[in-house]
Order: C-alpha cells, then structure tokens, then sequence
C-alpha cells in the first residue's frame, strides 16, 4: 500500500503556514498540474489530485488540527477529502480565489461594452486596390456629462457597503466534502462595486448614451466577401467606465459585370465565333487594370484557356498576386442565311457519309473565305 505525502510537504509549505500561504501553495499548483491544461500527462494529474486533497484539509481549521495531531488518520473524521480533477479550470479560481484576480478586474470584465457589427458594401476594384470608406455607427457611447462614472456632476460614489467594492458576495458553506466557497454577484451594487450618491440626470447612472459615430475604415488590397476588419474600442462604450467593445465591419464586394474570382485568380470568359477560333484573332479583353489586346491562336479550341501572369488579385496579407484566366467560348451561331449556310456546307461537305479527307475542316474554312 502507498504511504501518503504529507500534506505540508505535498503543498511545499511550512507547518506555521498560514491560510494564504496554503492558497497561494495550491494555486501555483493548480496553475501548473490541472488537468484542464495537462490532458495527457498522468503525472499532472497525480499531483494535482494530491495537492487538491491536502488543500481540503489543511484550508479547514478543524481538519488541520486533526491533522497535526493525528496525521492521516484524521483526515476521515471530518469526511473525506475533494478530488477537483474534474471541476473546470476557471472554477477552481472561482471556487478558491474568487476567479483569480481582483475585484476591480471582474468588473471591467463585466462592464465591458458590446462588439458591434457594421455591414460594408465595396465594389470590386475597390477589393483589388483597397480604399478608404466612412462609415456612420450609431452606438452607446460614453456620456459627456459624467465622463462616464455615472454621477452627477460635482458628487461621487461611496464603496458598496455590501461587497466591500468587490462586487460579489462571497459565502462559505460546510458540506460532506469539506468547506466549498461559493461567489455571486453583489445584489446591491449589481457588480460594480460602488453606489452613486446622486446618478446623473442625463444618462441615469448608466455612464453612457445612444449616438452616431463617422469612423474611417481602412479596407487592404485583396479583401473578398465576409472579410472582417476589426476595429479596436469603436464599439459600445462599456457600463460605468468599463472599457469599450470592439467595432467589426464585415465586407460584401459586389460583382464584376465581366469578371469572376476564383481566390486570388481573376477569370474571363472570351466569347469567339467559329472563324476566330479557327483564324486566329487579337481580341481586346477587360483586366483589373484597364482593357488589355490578346492574341488568340489560330484553331483555338472551346474552353481552351490562356493565362495572363501577375494580373489577378493581390494577397491581403502581402503575398504574390494572383493571375487571370482567359476561357475562351467559341460560339456556333444559329441563324444562317441561305449564303452562310451555303458556304458552310461547301467547306464540310454535307454528304450523309464519313469522308476520310487529309485536310481538315479549319483548313477547307479559310480555303472558303479567301475565295470570297
């Protein structure tokens, strides 16, 4: 049978420890050994289970006492020792120490104003340069009139007298598994840790007011629909001087009447007719930078494509740009004249029957038309 650790020994502390030096013991521990931040280590575990358990009982004066006098054999009298391995992370600060930080810290957490989202519009060559746009937000701001703080004018606040200015109420109970603290949040002063003496008449205590903002909104080279832009403290002013949310401007780019985009490469579609395609032609296409000539070979094939390195969109985070695609669609017309469709039948000859020829059908095609 494993002989157990003792539990000052388990803690790294001192028998004369007192209670918060017990806390901090266990808390560093607790920071190191949790399962939550360990999930594969067996020994992690081990030593947070230990640790956990020699907590239980040395935080509890009664337990303690037991302890020093009779050791282990103690520890049963007063129930059994907490196992917290499976109790969440966060809550064994909440538990122990009333969520690891100070009051003043919950409560900007907690007063902490919205994000908001704001939906942007931009046209397609603006995603390819970037831009500039202003941008109208209505949001709660912060109230001029009291700075903030909720008070009027020339009055102050006084520390709650229920909390102490923590903002929670903090209640220790006895349980079969030992003493278990518990926090709640302070139904005097709501969390915030303060009552005001005379709210302020224009915004009623609340420290902030309905109102529109114009804001820039730098947008990069290289956005695409659902981009998001953050931009930091541009949301909602926080309650009582709490800190702001953040704005976040999602972006929509509209289409391109001619163009598509595939990522970061730009696509054309080239529509020829059959005497292009099979001659050859120079064919004037759009390009994110202006209308470009391209030469298209003679007996180009439909859906054959042509690449035009460098001319796609660039990379928002500073990479190479893309390239653009020119798809070629050749176009066999369907409303022939009796002369067109003479010709045509002159250049395939239309016999009902396979015909083994050495010259192909491009080449009997401009045979055609040069005689004309």
């Amino acid at each position: 049978m494993a002989v157990k650790r003792d539990y000052y020994e388990v803690l790294g502390v001192g028998k004369q420890a007192s209670p918060d030096e017990l806390k901090r013991a266990f808390r560093k521990i607790a920071m190191d050994s949790h399962p939550d931040r360990n999930p594969d280590d067996a020994v992690a575990h081990a030593r947070f289970k230990e640790a956990s358990e020699a907590y239980t009982v040395l935080s509890d004066p009664d337990r303690r006492r037991s302890y020093d006098m009779f050791g282990h054999a103690a520890v049963g009298a007063g129930g059994p020792a907490v196992d917290f391995s499976d109790m969440p992370f966060a809550d064994i600060f909440d538990t122990f120490f009333g969520g690891g930080f100070s009051g003043r810290g919950r409560r900007e957490r907690s007063n902490r104003g919205d994000d908001l989202r704001f939906d942007l519009a931009i046209t397609f060559e603006e995603s390819f340069t970037g831009v500039e746009k202003q941008v109208e937000v209505s949001r709660l701001a912060t109230c001029e009139r009291c700075a903030g703080s909720g008070a009027e004018p020339g009055t102050g606040q006084d520390t709650c007298p229920g909390c102490g200015g923590s903002g929670q109420i903090r209640r220790a109970a006895q349980s079969f598994f030992g003493q278990v603290v518990t926090t709640a949040t302070c139904p005097t002063c709501g969390g915030a840790g303060r009552i005001l003496r005379d709210p302020c008449h224009q915004c009623r205590g609340q420290g902030r007011l309905q109102n529109s903002a114009r804001l820039a909104v730098k947008i990069p080279a290289g956005v695409d629909t659902g981009s998001q832009i953050r931009i930091s403290g541009e949301g909602e002013a926080g309650l009582r001087g709490g800190p702001p949310g953040d704005l976040y401007v999602v972006l929509r780019v509209k289409a391109h009447p001619e163009l598509a985009r595939h990522e970061q490469d730009i696509v054309f579609e080239l529509r020829v007719n059959m005497v292009q395609a099979a001659l050859g032609d120079r064919i004037e296409i759009p390009t994110l930078e202006g209308r470009v000539e391209i030469a298209i070979p003679a007996g180009t094939q439909n859906g054959q494509s042509f690449r035009l390195h460098g001319r796609g969109m660039p990379d928002v985070r500073g990479g190479r740009r893309g390239d653009q695609y020119v798809v070629v669609q050749v176009v066999i017309p369907k409303d022939l004249n009796p002369e067109q469709k003479a010709l045509l039948r002159k250049v395939g000859g239309l016999t009902g029957k396979p015909e083994k020829v050495s010259r192909g059908f491009f080449d009997k095609l401009r045979d055609a038309i040069s005689l004309d």
